[in-house]
């Protein structure tokens, strides 16, 4: 009777540190914005104040997706540098999808411009800041006015592979298969 109790209380732990480990992988993949909210990726009515005091209501982080919803031939979504966001440049463009809606991951911390390379003139723009954890920095999501670019130049590394994983998720989900692999070695042996 008493191995069994043992063996019992082992696998309540074993689904209690199970479960702990199942809800890091939750918290470390980061969320998904949709940009603009309800109204989503298009001309805004106030210029790019409009996109400006989005980005101001979320502090973003490396993992964290930027989903611009918009009709595919009406509106792009460019990833561009600072200084092509600065002019509405869409000649040289880190990123340019122009088919809606688009989802591009934030994996690294720094500086990120979009563009619609149709309206960008219109004010159809955003500038976020990346932070790599979710504490409270006082940015809010949006660079200031004069601040450093990323890198020397402006220009930003280039966004990663159409469905690549983040570092962070990568050793998170190892970490959440490995770790309970050991436990259970532990008190099976």
């Amino acid at each position: 009777m008493e191995i069994m109790a043992t063996k019992f209380g082992s696998c309540a732990k074993l689904l209690l540190v199970c479960l702990l480990f199942a809800c890091v992988i939750e918290v470390s993949v980061g969320r998904t914005y949709t940009v603009g909210d309800s109204s989503g990726w298009q001309t805004p009515p106030n210029g790019a104040v409009t996109f400006s005091n989005w980005a101001n209501q979320h502090t973003f982080v490396v993992g964290d997706v930027l989903e611009f919803n918009f009709q595919t031939g009406v509106h792009t979504a460019a990833r561009v540098n600072k200084n092509a966001f600065d002019t509405c440049n869409t000649a040289n463009p880190i990123d340019n999808e122009t088919d809606g809606p688009a989802d591009f991951t934030l994996d690294t911390t720094g500086e990120y411009y979009f563009i619609c390379t149709i309206h960008c003139n219109q004010g159809q723009k955003l500038a976020i800041n990346v932070t790599s954890t979710g504490s409270p920095s006082g940015s809010g999501g949006s660079p200031s006015p004069g601040s450093s670019p990323a890198t020397p130049g402006g220009e930003l590394p280039p966004p990663p592979p159409s469905g690549s994983v983040s570092t962070r998720v990568v050793a998170t989900a190892s970490f959440v298969i490995l770790v309970p692999i050991v436990i259970i070695s532990v008190l099976l042996s």
